[in-house]
């Protein structure tokens, strides 16, 4: 049996999950080109055992949420579906994208959440950003608190913030996951899973197989030659490279539960299969000092 983390206190995950951010047009906007391959993908990733999916309302927007409970309604009894507010967005070009924190416009963005994912209650609800400037971060974390003893929501979690905002939110309610970019490549929101696993909570990694590391697009030579210390270490176990990235991840800290998104059956299959990989010190501690 693969090995499971604990959500909130209470609730038994696998250690891999799936981000289905993908599943949407280009640049998250609109509705995924193939919408049938997309449902069979949501329907195989929970048959082959993830327990945990990933979305957010401003995916599509809102078209990822939809297809999720197109998919999987009514949800398995094990599965989490964890989505986010927080985020609006001016049209298709991503850099339209702002944070909202409005303390009216969260309330109405958990109860449409709910409506399109069918439930009464979300099982892991993230505010997206704590980069909005229109009301305060702790009114922000306060009103997803209220929306908890409403019984709107079941765990409450934090994407895009930093670990003093982290530290304020814990000191107001309780925070069951974090979400953050970590990976091989790119280790500056170790800080952040540090704190997070010290809280009790769940460090979720999002694009948890790039080995672009920061400034990528000025340093185009970054990623290949990571790879050239990266593919020898899963030749040796008989692994692709983003399976090595994950079981690196898992061997990180125990609080890490990566999310990996894929369009993809095979690599999806492959992702959860790298739960299986153990790693041993030496290659670990070469992994450690890559970047």
């Amino acid at each position: 049996m693969r090995e499971t983390i604990t959500l909130g206190g209470e609730r038994r995950v696998g250690r891999i999950g799936y981000g289905a951010m993908r599943l949407t047009g280009d640049q998250l906007w609109g509705e995924y080109a193939d919408h049938d391959s997309a449902v069979k993908l949501l329907r195989h990733a929970v048959d082959d055992g993830v327990t945990m999916i990933d979305t957010a309302d401003v995916y599509g927007p809102h078209t990822n949420e939809l297809l999720i409970r197109e998919a999987l309604h009514p949800y398995p009894e094990e599965l989490v579906v964890a989505t986010k507010g927080g985020f609006v967005r001016g049209g298709p070009d991503l850099s339209t994208i702002a944070a909202v924190g409005n303390p009216n416009y969260l309330r109405q963005s958990v109860r449409l959440s709910a409506r399109r994912l069918g439930v009464d209650c979300i099982d892991l609800y993230y505010l997206h950003s704590g980069r909005a400037a229109d009301a305060p971060f702790e009114e922000q974390v306060a009103t997803l608190a209220e929306l908890r003893r409403q019984g709107l929501i079941r765990h409450i979690g934090l994407s895009n913030v930093t670990v003093v905002q982290l530290s304020t939110a814990t000191s107001i309610v309780g925070i069951a996951a974090v979400t953050a970019h970590y990976n091989l490549a790119d280790r500056d929101e170790a800080p952040l899973l540090e704190a997070a696993a010290s809280a009790g909570a769940v460090f979720v990694p999002w694009q948890p197989v790039s080995l672009a590391p920061p400034g990528i697009a000025t340093n185009p030579h970054g990623s290949r030659a990571m790879r050239q210390v990266v593919q020898p270490i899963a030749d040796r176990y008989g692994a692709t490279i983003p399976q090595l990235a994950l079981a690196w991840l898992l061997q990180r800290s125990p609080a890490v539960l990566p999310i990996p998104a894929t369009t993809i059956p095979e690599h999806l299959d492959d992702n959860l299969a790298a739960q299986d990989l153990e790693l041993d010190d030496r290659d670990v501690d070469t992994l450690d000092r890559l970047a």
